[in-house]
């Protein structure tokens, strides 16, 4: 995997679905500490990575069990040491008023993380990302691009680019 920064994203290649999870994992060993709510958006086609990289996010944060996308049942609540994580695909929604049924608000609050696919079919209904991570699937793999959109988001992805920061978590960033 290889991985640049420009500005304010960062962007990696992942060559294998593999890569992609342990881009996940990276992205969990890297949150900023502290209690705030963190909203990641997943955006990409069918097929593009979404759900390997949450996978490899819970897989981090020590989800143990199955990790499937959410696609059914909209959402999946995982608790984890010091941390609930959402994990919500939102595909099936057919009107961004359709989440106000299901109870999101109850979740947004401190000690949550949401890994949020498709967010774009809740528009108006989400709160603002921290970080927007977008996959598309190339010939060489499949593109990371990661930006961020508030100051925890700022922290965070400044926390993952940045390989000196790599021994101050448990593994270093994946391709390196």
């Amino acid at each position: 995997m290889n991985a640049t920064q420009s500005g304010v994203s960062v962007r990696w290649l992942a060559q294998t679905s593999e890569d992609t999870e342990a881009f996940g994992a990276w992205l969990a060993s890297t949150r900023p500490a502290g209690e705030a709510l963190a909203v990641v958006y997943l955006i990409g086609e069918l097929g593009a990575g979404k759900t390997t990289l949450a996978r490899g996010y819970l897989r981090a944060c020590g989800v143990a069990g199955p990790v499937r996308s959410p696609t059914y049942s909209l959402l999946e609540i995982y608790d984890t040491p010091g941390l609930s994580i959402l994990h919500a695909d939102l595909f099936r929604v057919q009107n961004a008023a359709e989440l106000d049924g299901i109870g999101l608000r109850e979740w947004a609050r401190p000690a949550f993380l949401w890994l949020v696919e498709w967010p774009e079919r809740g528009a108006g209904h989400l709160p603002q990302p921290d970080l927007s991570v977008g996959l598309s699937a190339g010939t060489a793999g499949h593109e990371i691009n990661v930006t961020a959109g508030t100051a925890l988001g700022v922290r965070w992805l400044n926390a993952l680019s940045n390989p000196a920061l790599a021994s101050l978590v448990e593994k270093p960033p994946p391709g390196t």
